[in-house]
Protein backbone atom coordinates (compact mmCIF):
# COMPACT_ATOMS: atom_id res chain seq x y z
CA UNK A 1 0.00 0.00 0.00
CA UNK A 2 1.57 3.33 -0.95
CA UNK A 3 1.79 6.20 1.50
CA UNK A 4 -0.97 8.26 -0.12
CA UNK A 5 -3.39 5.39 0.43
CA UNK A 6 -2.16 5.15 4.01
CA UNK A 7 -2.89 8.87 4.39
CA UNK A 8 -6.51 8.38 3.34
CA UNK A 9 -6.84 5.41 5.70
CA UNK A 10 -5.39 7.59 8.49
CA UNK A 11 -7.89 10.35 7.86
CA UNK A 12 -10.77 7.87 7.80
CA UNK A 13 -9.67 5.95 10.91
CA UNK A 14 -8.83 9.06 12.92
CA UNK A 15 -12.30 10.38 12.23
CA UNK A 16 -13.85 7.05 13.26
CA UNK A 17 -11.83 6.78 16.48
CA UNK A 18 -12.59 10.31 17.66
CA UNK A 19 -16.10 10.39 16.12
CA UNK A 20 -15.01 13.55 14.33
CA UNK A 21 -13.37 13.93 10.96
CA UNK A 22 -9.90 15.36 10.64
CA UNK A 23 -9.67 17.85 7.79
CA UNK A 24 -6.27 19.07 6.57
CA UNK A 25 -5.96 21.84 3.98
CA UNK A 26 -3.00 23.64 2.43
CA UNK A 27 -1.82 25.05 -0.88
CA UNK A 28 0.42 22.02 -1.52
CA UNK A 29 1.22 18.60 -0.07
CA UNK A 30 4.21 16.27 -0.21
CA UNK A 31 4.18 12.68 1.11
CA UNK A 32 7.49 11.07 2.08
CA UNK A 33 7.01 7.28 2.15
CA UNK A 34 10.32 6.31 3.76
CA UNK A 35 10.06 8.91 6.52
CA UNK A 36 6.32 8.26 7.04
CA UNK A 37 5.61 11.99 6.89
CA UNK A 38 3.14 14.14 5.02
CA UNK A 39 4.01 17.83 4.61
CA UNK A 40 1.18 20.31 4.11
CA UNK A 41 2.79 23.52 2.91
CA UNK A 42 1.32 27.01 2.61
CA UNK A 43 -1.65 28.25 4.64
CA UNK A 44 -1.88 24.81 6.30
CA UNK A 45 -4.70 24.01 8.69
CA UNK A 46 -5.79 20.91 10.63
CA UNK A 47 -9.39 20.94 11.83
CA UNK A 48 -11.04 18.37 14.10
CA UNK A 49 -14.46 19.26 15.44
CA UNK A 50 -14.28 22.83 16.73
CA UNK A 51 -10.50 22.66 17.34
CA UNK A 52 -7.90 23.73 14.79
CA UNK A 53 -4.21 24.47 14.27
CA UNK A 54 -3.03 26.84 11.52
CA UNK A 55 0.54 27.48 10.35
CA UNK A 56 2.78 28.06 7.36
CA UNK A 57 3.48 24.31 7.28
CA UNK A 58 2.02 21.29 9.05
CA UNK A 59 3.80 17.95 9.12
CA UNK A 60 1.91 14.79 10.06
CA UNK A 61 4.16 11.99 11.37
CA UNK A 62 3.14 8.32 11.38
CA UNK A 63 4.52 5.42 13.40
CA UNK A 64 5.44 1.93 12.14
CA UNK A 65 1.74 0.93 12.30
CA UNK A 66 0.81 3.94 10.14
CA UNK A 67 -1.02 5.56 13.04
CA UNK A 68 -0.65 9.27 13.70
CA UNK A 69 2.25 9.90 16.03
CA UNK A 70 2.16 13.71 16.05
CA UNK A 71 1.33 16.87 14.15
CA UNK A 72 3.88 19.66 13.91
CA UNK A 73 2.82 23.17 12.86
CA UNK A 74 5.58 25.61 11.96
CA UNK A 75 5.67 29.34 11.25
CA UNK A 76 3.27 31.87 12.76
CA UNK A 77 1.14 29.18 14.32
CA UNK A 78 -2.27 29.98 15.79
CA UNK A 79 -4.73 27.54 17.32
CA UNK A 80 -8.00 27.02 19.13
CA UNK A 81 -8.64 24.00 21.33
CA UNK A 82 -12.37 23.82 21.93
CA UNK A 83 -13.37 20.81 24.01
CA UNK A 84 -16.22 20.01 26.36
CA UNK A 85 -14.58 21.46 29.51
CA UNK A 86 -11.75 23.54 28.01
CA UNK A 87 -11.36 26.35 25.52
CA UNK A 88 -7.87 27.62 24.73
CA UNK A 89 -6.61 30.06 22.10
CA UNK A 90 -3.00 30.81 21.43
CA UNK A 91 0.01 31.16 19.21
CA UNK A 92 3.67 30.16 18.96
CA UNK A 93 6.47 29.79 16.45
CA UNK A 94 5.95 26.02 16.54
CA UNK A 95 3.22 23.77 17.95
CA UNK A 96 3.60 20.01 18.24
CA UNK A 97 0.46 18.02 19.03
CA UNK A 98 0.53 14.43 20.33
CA UNK A 99 -3.02 13.11 19.76
CA UNK A 100 -2.71 9.92 21.85
CA UNK A 101 -1.71 11.95 24.92
CA UNK A 102 -3.77 15.02 23.98
CA UNK A 103 -0.63 17.07 24.66
CA UNK A 104 0.46 20.30 22.96
CA UNK A 105 4.04 21.58 23.07
CA UNK A 106 4.36 25.25 22.10
CA UNK A 107 7.82 26.72 21.50
CA UNK A 108 9.01 30.21 20.64
CA UNK A 109 6.89 33.18 21.75
CA UNK A 110 4.31 30.78 23.18
CA UNK A 111 1.00 32.25 24.32
CA UNK A 112 -2.08 30.47 25.70
CA UNK A 113 -5.34 32.09 26.77
CA UNK A 114 -7.68 29.92 28.86
CA UNK A 115 -11.00 31.47 27.89
CA UNK A 116 -13.10 29.52 30.41
CA UNK A 117 -11.00 30.34 33.50
CA UNK A 118 -9.94 33.79 32.20
CA UNK A 119 -6.19 33.14 32.46
CA UNK A 120 -3.28 34.09 30.21
CA UNK A 121 0.22 32.62 30.18
CA UNK A 122 3.23 33.16 27.96
CA UNK A 123 6.79 31.89 27.89
CA UNK A 124 9.46 30.32 25.71
CA UNK A 125 7.92 26.84 26.00
CA UNK A 126 4.46 25.77 27.13
CA UNK A 127 3.43 22.14 27.51
CA UNK A 128 -0.34 21.80 27.78
CA UNK A 129 -2.18 18.57 28.53
CA UNK A 130 -5.84 19.03 27.61
CA UNK A 131 -6.95 15.86 29.42
CA UNK A 132 -5.59 16.87 32.83
CA UNK A 133 -5.56 20.64 32.26
CA UNK A 134 -1.95 20.72 33.51
CA UNK A 135 0.49 23.22 32.01
CA UNK A 136 4.26 23.48 32.31
CA UNK A 137 5.72 26.84 31.28
CA UNK A 138 9.38 27.74 30.83
CA UNK A 139 10.84 31.18 30.35
CA UNK A 140 14.30 32.71 30.46
CA UNK A 141 16.04 35.52 32.29
CA UNK A 142 15.37 37.91 29.42
CA UNK A 143 11.78 36.75 28.94
CA UNK A 144 10.37 35.36 32.18
CA UNK A 145 7.11 33.43 32.36
CA UNK A 146 4.08 35.68 32.63
CA UNK A 147 0.80 34.52 34.17
CA UNK A 148 -2.20 36.84 34.31
CA UNK A 149 -5.47 36.08 36.06
CA UNK A 150 -8.39 37.95 37.65
CA UNK A 151 -9.40 37.98 41.30
CA UNK A 152 -12.65 39.14 42.87
CA UNK A 153 -12.65 42.52 44.55
CA UNK A 154 -13.07 42.65 48.32
CA UNK A 155 -16.04 44.67 49.45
Amino acid sequence: MNFLNILWVFIFLTGAVFAEKVNVTSTSMTAEDLKKEVHFIGDAKVVQGKSWIHGDEIIVYFDENNETKKYEAIGQVTFEIDQEKAFYKGSADKVTYYPVESKYVLTGKAIVDDLINKRHVNGDTIILNTITGNANVKGSRKKPVKFIFNTKEKK
